[in-house]
């Protein structure tokens, strides 16, 4: 299959210096792109000079993941597109098992690999781990990550199964299926607008599956660390647009509101943690959803949300009262 690695930019010379060698490397059955948003140091220049390979999209603004990767991905001509993160080192016969699954079955629309700590090789990486799920209350844990407990890589996650979620850090996606859900919603600008993406895959009735015999190494927080509050901005506020978005009924209303209280409950953790800006972060993000509500309701509207999207009902119950750190102890 004519298969497109898309690697979107910003101001990142240092990331494609040290991990865009091997993207080149282990995907010669694949053809290289690297989107840049608008960069202002010298990455086109590097890029040009050093990785004459590569064929480079200039996007003229920096709409952050959503917006790049839509304008990016309208001018590849492209079955299968990849969604690889630039600070994603990326290993021999990764692609294999994955084409392989598209190939096998059309009902296929997204794919993941095992996604592995890149400082720590021998541990799951906390964007996507070995496939991502929801609980009722919309709060995205891993098979290997739940919140902030990163499992060691002992063979456990190595099969392969249908999964609700891929990570945007690498994730593979059949470009008809892309275009019929209208890309990536620009609402969201970053974070978790994969998992929105995945959500309406999965309510058009296509199966989104992990690949365990594919595995990548990503760094992680390259971009916008973990630390800023600006992550936990956005975080909060897609998470919010995300449920309201893709639920339906009268009981979604009382998940939002529940989703409020707990939030509130997070701002409440940061303060006793000593970081009040993560704190303002929750504050602004319920403002903004509050803003953006007439815009998702209409998008609500067209979703067509039906099916179950959960497995569990609480992950924070399980997590934080019941102490189930594993995946398989959930």
């Amino acid at each position: 299959m004519n298969t497109a690695i898309v690697i979107l930019n910003w101001n990142g010379r240092s990331l494609l210096e040290k991990f865009l060698p091997s993207v080149l490397k282990y995907s010669r059955e694949a053809k290289v792109y690297v989107a840049d948003n608008a960069s202002t140091d010298d990455s086109v220049i590097y890029l040009k000079n050093t990785f004459p390979e590569v064929t480079i999209i200039q996007n003229e603004v920096n709409g952050g993941y959503a917006k790049g990767y839509n304008d990016a991905l309208a001018k590849i001509d492209a079955d299968i597109y990849c969604l690889l993160n630039s600070d994603v080192e990326v290993s021999e016969g990764w692609l294999t098992p994955i084409i392989d699954t598209f190939k096998n079955s059309e009902k296929v629309a997204a794919v993941q690999p095992k996604i592995l700590d890149f400082k720590r090789k021998n541990y799951f990486e906390y964007a996507g781990a070995a496939g991502g799920f929801i609980d009722q209350f919309g709060y995205p844990y891993c098979r290997g990550r739940i919140f902030e407990t990163l499992e060691e890589d002992k063979g456990q996650y190595d099969n392969d199964l249908d999964i609700f979620w891929a990570s945007g850090a690498c994730l593979f996606i059949r470009r008809k299926v892309f275009e019929e859900m209208n890309g990536l919603d620009e609402d969201f600008f970053a974070h978790q607008e994969e998992i929105d993406l995945c959500w309406r895959i999965q309510n058009s009735g296509y199966q989104i599956r992990y690949i365990g015999a594919s595995k990548v190494f990503h760094l992680g927080g390259a971009t916008l660390d973990a630390m800023n509050p600006r992550k936990t901005f956005l975080n909060f506020r897609n998470n919010l647009l995300m449920i309201l978005k893709n639920t339906s009924g009268i009981y979604s209303w009382f998940i939002i509101f529940a989703r409020l209280i707990l939030d509130g409950l997070a701002a409440l953790k940061f303060v006793f943690e000593g970081k009040p800006s993560h704190c303002l972060a929750i504050l602004k993000a319920h403002f903004s959803f509050y803003k953006k509500l007439p815009t998702f309701v209409k998008k609500r509207k067209k979703s067509g949300a039906s099916r179950k999207y959960y497995n569990i009902s609480s992950v924070v119950w399980q997590y934080y009262i019941l102490n189930k750190k594993l995946f398989n102890h959930l």
